[in-house]
């Protein structure tokens, strides 16, 4: 696997990638990684390389973009979506820096740490001017709750503040445990001394702290983003300020980084770093250690950890779905294959213990197979069901814990020529097909297989024999099925066979196949990526 890191790694994470044995690593910049791209199959970044639309185009062979840290806003997701690329990153393991970082610009503003800096080193001896303000017994709004706010908080009660929290996304009972008073938001702005955020920048977000928002805080109140740029409207923050109802803001974030000129940076209560919450030598080597695992297990195995673009699960039960993953994959690429007409429907029917995990990702596999015989594009788990909600392909899925087979999955493809149904289980540690169209009829879903349908009558069996051995196509597997009943008095009944060769079975010998008037279908199955 070739993994080119584009950005400021840390050397414990390099030395992770080059100790793989089957790993090949190049290092490069954010300015010139884009001459490495062509042969990339795992792509590594921080903040500073840009992974825009142009890069993915150039890059082929990129299956996984790793980000060292939790911010993607310098990965074009949809790009890398549409492409197949899964994107993953560390939540969480910066979290206790960006939470020190938020501390230290909340001790900065209290006691003007910055102004009185500048004045001592000018040689002024501003005792008077420089009265701070203590932390304790002051109101602390967190806003967001997650790995890094959780970090705030418990680094705030140390400063016996109280503590109010606004996250949509939590439920009361979870911060009642944590002994976190959960609000709403327009309370959180009211009643708050302090206020930092920690939610990830989205459309829900964007200048979430507007005008509106700042005319509900208390006079005096100071405000903390480690977060993103783009949370605060920057031009009403300014305002604020000049105003006296904000008495200082500590940002680590800008909307345009660097912000250059920005008129904000002339506001002398502003404290202002270059986005170094998460840069601490112990932060970078955390998160570059532990995507560099990710991207390499991913590569390898498949294992998608913290996935960004796809449903992410725990590697454990991953472990678990993965077989049915490929199961679905493959009973789709049947399905797509043996089925006349354009896809119109996709039903999936999980069956058996299976029912009760989470399908999402067995679900995309079944999607892709089908996907992939009637497009060009590249689709696996990551696009699929993008791109099947861009082609109106309707997809249903639905869950039975009783089954024939301990496990199954039941695919349903609906064309507009009619439906064609498989059902599949893993066996031994092999996805085989069980049956089709209500038809017992067991096989490996694996080599080069063609699937018949005819009449039963005696003689095709034969026919089929004779027909591979005249063309040098040597039998590997034969199997058959059959209805228990025929469709009406009187007619034949309908049988199939799967018959695996030792070679591809090319089209003149498929129309030899069909040439028996008691043969009503020959189609050749191909499983790509086995």
């Amino acid at each position: 696997m070739k993994i080119l890191v584009a950005d400021n790694l840390s050397p414990a994470a390099v030395d992770v990638l080059r100790s793989q044995p089957d790993c090949d690593v190049t290092i490069s910049d954010p300015k010139s990684f884009h001459q490495h791209l062509a042969e990339a199959e795992g792509l590594l970044v921080r903040s500073a390389a840009k992974v825009t639309r142009e890069v993915i185009e150039k890059s082929p062979r990129l299956r996984v973009i790793g980000r060292a840290g939790s911010g993607v806003d310098n990965i074009d997701l949809e790009a890398a979506t549409e492409a197949g690329v899964l994107v993953m990153n560390t939540p969480g393991g910066n979290s206790v820096s960006v939470a020190e970082q938020t501390m230290a610009l909340m001790l900065a503003l209290a006691r003007s740490i910055t102004q009185a800096s500048n004045s001592t080193k000018s040689g002024r001896w501003e005792k008077k001017k420089f009265v701070g303000t203590e932390l304790r017994g002051k109101t602390l709004g967190v806003v967001g709750l997650g790995s890094i706010g959780r970090e705030v908080v418990l680094r705030a009660r140390p400063f016996e503040m109280k503590i109010l929290a606004y996250d949509p996304y939590v439920s009361k009972q979870w911060a009642e445990d944590l002994s976190i008073e959960l609000v709403d938001l327009p309370r959180l702005l009211a009643e708050s001394d302090y206020i930092t955020l920690h939610v990830a920048l989205t459309s829900e977000t964007r200048r979430m702290i507007s005008r509106e928002q700042f005319a509900r805080m208390k006079k005096g109140v100071r405000i903390v983003n480690c977060a993103r740029g783009g949370i605060i409207d920057e031009e009403a923050l300014r305002e604020a300020i000049e105003s006296g109802k904000v008495a200082g803001a500590g940002l680590d974030v800008f909307e345009s980084e660097p912000p250059g000129d920005n008129p904000l940076l002339a506001c002398e209560n502003l404290v202002a770093t270059p986005h170094i919450g998460g840069s601490t030598g112990e932060a970078q080597e955390i998160v570059g250690i532990q995507i560099a695992h990710q991207v390499a297990d991913y590569l390898r195995s498949g294992v998608a950890v913290n996935a960004v673009n796809i449903p992410s699960i725990a590697p454990e039960q991953f472990r678990i779905i993965a077989p049915y993953v490929e199961l679905a994959r493959r009973l789709g690429a049947f399905a797509a294959q043996v089925a006349a007409g354009n896809p119109k429907a996709v039903r999936l029917t999980y069956l058996g213990n299976i029912a009760d995990k989470n399908t999402h990702l067995i679900r995309n596999g079944g999607l892709a197979g089908v996907l992939n015989r009637f497009l060009s594009l590249k689709v696996n788990v990551v696009n699929s069901m993008q791109i099947a909600a861009q082609r109106g392909l309707n997809v249903v899925e639905r869950h039975e814990m009783r089954a024939g087979y301990s496990d199954s999955i039941r695919l349903e493809l609906e064309t507009d020529s009619g439906t064609t149904t498989v059902a599949g289980a893993e066996m031994f540690g092999k996805p085989r097909l069980i049956q089709i169209d209500g038809i017992y009829c067991e096989a490996l879903l694996s080599g080069h297989l063609t699937f018949m349908k005819n009449n039963d009558v005696p003689g095709v069996i034969g026919h089929v024999g004779t027909v591979l051995g005249r063309n040098g196509i040597n039998i590997a597997n034969f199997s058959l099925g059959r209805q228990e009943t025929p469709p009406a008095p009187g007619e034949p009944l309908t049988a199939i066979a799967l018959v695996e060769t030792d070679q591809s079975v090319p089209d003149s010998v498929l129309a030899e196949l069909s040439s028996m008037p008691a043969v009503l279908l020959a189609r050749t199955v191909e499983f790509n990526h086995e």
